[in-house]
């Protein structure tokens, strides 16, 4: 298997091509799939198969389905891809991202433009031909909001980046339900909810990790301009909005007793986790004994269960 050697180096020093061009098949074929942020795209559809498990409150057509989560990694890594060609200068300077493709030179500038358009285009036509074009406009509308607003407003410009910006996130769930029905309904919108307040308390405590990667850059992510007591307050404030909110389908008639006592039962530990942050925060404590990624693991395996319970429900009713 084709591997590309890396060579150590400091966070800021791009690596160019080897002598003569040679970038090796299977490593340029794992670096364009790199662009895509294949691990980012596994949380989207999370959001986006269940929801349509809930509208079609059993199983959906598996066409549909299978369409539908084709079209969503089309989309999504369009719009990461392109986000790494915007991003592209910081990247060099963060230890994060020192690694991604335009970085290391495995793919250059232009192909990750090329590629990004190509993937916005592909998934749009997919979705409008083979699921329906109200999911195509959500889809598209999605990936120019993380790439326009997100991306090229909002990163470097205010602390409030994650918060606006994770609207594009939130998006998979609208799609999920349109693709099924065609329509939106408030069982939607109220998931949409969720996933919007859950994406700051999900992403502030990896920001608070690598906070000094954000400040080198000139990003200002929340833990770079305001105190961990600060980050930490905030953390809570959307974790106990984002928990009330979760809570709303059961008595508006759109889940029963399995998705509450999985909201109630995986929200009562997020609250559990955050409140424990803000109190070593409180304390003044820092580094590793702060322990803010335990929030943002368990920030996953929340939203996982979550979106579990969301599927699961109706076959319990």
């Amino acid at each position: 298997m084709c591997v590309t050697a890396v060579e150590s180096r400091p966070a800021g020093v791009a690596l160019t091509p080897s002598p003569g061009g040679h970038r090796p098949f299977g490593a340029r074929i794992k670096a364009f799939v790199a662009l895509t942020k294949p691990r980012i795209i596994e949380l989207l559809l999370i959001t986006t198969v269940p929801v349509m498990f809930l509208a079609a409150q059993g199983v959906p057509d598996l066409w549909l389905v299978l369409t539908t989560t084709i079209g969503g990694f089309l989309s999504a890594g369009g719009a990461n891809a392109l986000n790494m060609y915007i991003d592209r200068d910081i990247d060099a300077l963060m230890d994060r991202t020192s690694q991604r493709p335009l970085v290391t030179g495995m793919v250059s500038p232009r192909e990750c433009l090329a590629f990004g358009i190509a993937l916005a285009v592909i998934s749009t036509v997919w979705f409008g031909l083979l699921v329906n074009w109200l999911s195509a406009a959500l889809s598209l509308g999605a990936l120019l909001f993380y790439v326009v607003v997100y991306t090229m407003l909002l990163k470097r410009r205010t602390s409030q980046n994650i918060v606006w910006g994770g609207i594009a996130g939130c998006m998979p769930v609208l799609i999920g339900w349109s693709a099924v029905t065609n329509s939106m309904s408030w069982a939607a919108v109220i998931l949409f909810a969720v996933i919007f307040f859950w994406t700051p308390p999900h992403y502030w405590p990896l920001s608070m990790k690598v906070k000094d990667d954000y400040a080198r850059v000139g990003v200002p992510m929340l833990p770079v301009i305001a105190s961990n007591r600060v980050v930490a307050r905030q953390i809570v404030l959307y974790s106990w909005v984002m928990v009330a909110v979760s809570l709303l389908l059961t008595p508006l008639g759109y889940t029963g007793w399995f998705y509450t006592s999985v909201a109630l039962l995986t929200g009562g530990f997020w609250l559990w986790e955050a409140h424990g942050l803000q109190n070593r925060a409180k304390a003044g404590v820092s580094g590793a004994k702060l322990k803010e990624m335990r929030l943002f693991h368990w920030s996953i395996t929340y939203v996982s269960l979550l979106f579990v319970a969301v599927a699961v429900d109706p076959f319990l009713r």
